[in-house]
């Protein structure tokens, strides 16, 4: 399991995944932060692979959990909150990615996006997860295709050897969660 900085839990393998993209993309904001002084060139590269990762992470939320989310939450306002957030972070993202050079207001838009993300995953992870972890088959199968999206998608945005640790989510399946099929959350 990728490395985290709280008390493990048994989660269920769906949010175990996308928690630790939280933790890998906080980390990338970071190491962001410290790089002020550094060129341009190196900022802007480490802008852009955040914004891959969220991306990826925004893509594999809308498609795979949040319609599961929709119909197994009382409160679904809840989804609807995280799909505008997403939104509005894809706004940002589009800014910031294809900029070529770091100009005046870069660093202030990837601090804002740095908020807006750390917003989105304290809702997420103390409001959204929490209701729905006794779901933990459900969120197992969920998992396992979450896992197969990240790894096409990781690979068609270029990701995949970009850095020298594991990728987010990539070491967290469980053995016990493999060959597991769609058919019980399908059926719903």
């Amino acid at each position: 399991m990728a490395s985290t900085k709280r008390a493990p839990r048994d989660l269920p393998l769906a949010l175990e995944l996308l928690e630790s993209d939280h933790r890998q993309v906080d980390q990338l904001f970071n190491k962001y932060d410290a790089m002020k002084e550094d060129d341009d060139e190196s900022r802007v590269e480490l802008a852009r692979r955040i914004c891959k990762e969220l991306t990826i992470h925004a893509r594999v939320e809308e498609a795979l959990l949040y319609p599961w989310l929709r119909e197994n939450m009382d409160e679904s306002d809840k989804v609807a909150e995280a799909e505008v957030e997403h939104a509005s972070l894809k706004r940002l993202i589009a800014e910031i990615e294809p900029a070529g050079a770091a100009e005046e207001k870069y660093d202030a838009k990837v601090k804002v996006l740095s908020e807006y993300v750390k917003h989105h995953v304290q809702e997420e992870e103390n409001e959204i997860f929490p209701e729905v972890a006794d779901e933990k088959q459900e969120l197992d199968e969920i998992g396992q295709e979450i896992a197969a999206m990240k790894a096409e998608l990781m690979a068609e945005l270029g990701l995949e050897d970009e850095d020298d640790s594991e990728p987010a989510g990539q070491g967290a399946a469980r053995p016990q969660g493999k060959g597991r099929g769609k058919t019980q959350r399908a059926s719903r």
